[in-house]
């Protein structure tokens, strides 16, 4: 029986390297045995999420994602409330590329990323649910809310590209003065915290903006989110663990809670206030919100 593959590509990823890789793309795929055919993704809203679904429901084998973090989580959303799913593999052709850095893809090739299929190699990974309002939605690498969360979603690519950890530092001291905390009261497995936070994270990989420590502990395939919580707002403790960040000593800092959940609730607290969560770098919704690991729910291609 024929194995059919579908390449989801954004053509303006990566500088637009994406247009000119997709023939020797197709062909890699080819090799690994697949019937392979592209789809170029357009302006339209949901352009990738709506291909992934109907290629999906229409029985394909495999689905390649070809783009930034925010392509990967249009692809994910449009297959994972499905009962059937197909194999996923991913070709990073964005900044930070958190996911496919987890998956040991390379990021610097998109070609050799590709190269990765013929490998051969695929793990079943963790996806993340979010319910909010009567509407789920999936995540791979991050979820957050709270005022600090705009740091780590709000430090331009260019930025990153030419300075790494280092435009987090700058952006940092641009938004610390401006930083608050939101009074929320969160229910995971091992307690609740009804209080004060500037932020939470909840981690299904231990790459975040490119850093792979902020939570050292992460598994891919465990069941389990990352949590942390920063509970204060203070700029200079805020700095202070910004840098600890580095080399992941910030776990262990009084303001800071690090746990591990299979599921998280978030409620606000504070009456009238409208408060966004992120999922892999994009709105996601408003709170309150429940936040659920499935276990092993997609199946990936990944590096050796």
């Amino acid at each position: 029986m024929i194995k059919k593959a579908r390449l989801i590509y954004n053509p303006v990823s990566g500088h637009e390297q994406m247009p000119k890789n997709v023939a020797d793309i197709l062909n890699i795929v080819e090799q690994a045995g697949y019937e392979a055919s592209a789809y170029r993704t357009t302006p339209e809203a949901f352009s990738a999420q709506h291909e992934a679904t109907r290629v999906a429901k229409a029985g394909f084998d495999l689905i390649i994602a070809a783009g930034g973090d925010g392509t990967i989580n249009e692809v994910v959303n449009g297959v994972a409330g499905l009962s059937q799913r197909p194999k996923l593999a991913i070709i990073p052709a964005g900044t930070t590329n958190d996911f496919a850095r987890a998956l040991r893809i390379p990021l610097d090739n998109l070609v050799e990323a590709a190269k990765v299929i013929l490998q051969g190699k695929t793990r079943k990974m963790d996806v993340g649910q979010a319910i909010s309002d009567n509407e789920d939605k999936y995540f791979v690498n991050i979820a957050g809310s709270g005022s600090l969360t705009e740091l780590t979603y709000g430090v331009p690519s260019e930025l990153k590209s030419a300075m790494g950890y280092g435009a987090y530092l700058i952006k940092g001291a641009e938004m610390l003065p401006s930083i608050s905390k939101s009074h929320m009261k969160l229910s995971y497995d091992n307690g609740v915290y009804d209080g004060d936070l500037s932020m939470f994270l909840l981690g299904m990989t231990n790459s975040i903006g490119g850093f792979e420590q902020i939570m050292p502990d992460a598994e891919l395939s465990d069941g389990l989110f990352q949590l942390i919580v920063i509970k204060t707002a203070d700029p200079l403790a805020l700095l202070s663990l910004m840098v600890m960040a580095l080399n992941g000593k910030h776990v262990n800092d009084p303001n800071i809670i690090y746990t591990k959940t299979r599921s998280l609730k978030v409620e606000m607290i504070d009456n009238g206030k409208k408060v966004p969560f992120n999922l892999d770098g994009e709105i996601g919704g408003y709170l309150p919100v429940t936040f659920k690991n499935l276990k092993q729910h997609i199946e990936f291609y990944v590096g050796k």
